[in-house]
């Protein structure tokens, strides 16, 4: 039997976590993030951060700047992590395609190389959920797939566990986006090796999502 792609996707993280990110590593691309979301919050907001990893840079910056972060990762040793590296946040150990929160919840949500990792017919759902739990006029900065693509990779990152993708294409997203009720405002192309992601901001219009 094959084994389970969100099995894959957790144990990779939980084998290669320190490998993956530091504890104090941070880059000039989430640094620059990290000041749009930064500029676009009010004082003490709340942020959910969709595939938190490790906590680092998003999180803890977040929480060091005042902000109320709630934290998701499917990876336990990522968690555990992020609880000692952000105490001043709440981490969950969880897969955000089952996740059930309150509505208008969040000021912004943060989902960075998170989408890609799930299920293709499940990231609709989570996309219109992030529309419902963020509050009017709030946030959404997601790094998708730009090309449609799902395979797996065996010693992902010269390591020993093997990691899993599934991702639509750039068009695919924002259309799942728009139709969740969120307004595209910004679409980038991020490159990474010989292709690279599609990042959004979108914003959660007045009226609800259907």
């Amino acid at each position: 039997m094959d084994p389970d792609p969100t099995d894959l996707v957790r144990s990779g993280y939980d084998a290669l976590s320190r490998h993956y990110r530091g504890d104090d590593e941070t880059t000039e691309q989430y640094d620059r993030w990290l000041s749009d979301v930064l500029a676009r919050l009010p004082e003490r907001g709340n942020v959910l951060d969709i595939g938190c990893g490790c906590g680092v840079p998003m999180a803890r910056s977040l929480a060091a700047a005042g902000h109320q972060v709630t934290g998701v990762d499917i990876s336990d040793v990522q968690i555990e992590r992020a609880r000692s590296l952000v105490p001043g946040a709440t981490f969950i150990r969880a897969d955000a395609t089952t996740l059930d929160l309150p509505p208008q919840s969040f000021d912004a949500v943060i989902c960075l190389y998170a989408l890609i990792h799930m299920p293709l017919d499940q990231q609709p759902h989570l996309i219109h959920n992030i529309a419902r739990w963020l509050r009017p006029g709030g946030w959404l900065l997601a790094t998708t797939g730009q090309d449609a693509w799902t395979g797996s990779q065996d010693n992902w990152l010269d390591g020993p566990a093997t990691m899993w993708w599934s991702q639509a294409d750039a068009t695919t997203y924002r259309s799942w986006l728009t139709h969740s009720g969120l307004q595209v405002t910004d679409q980038q192309f991020i490159p990474e090796g010989e292709t690279g992601h599609a990042q959004f901001w979108a914003r959660r219009t007045i009226t609800s999502p259907h």
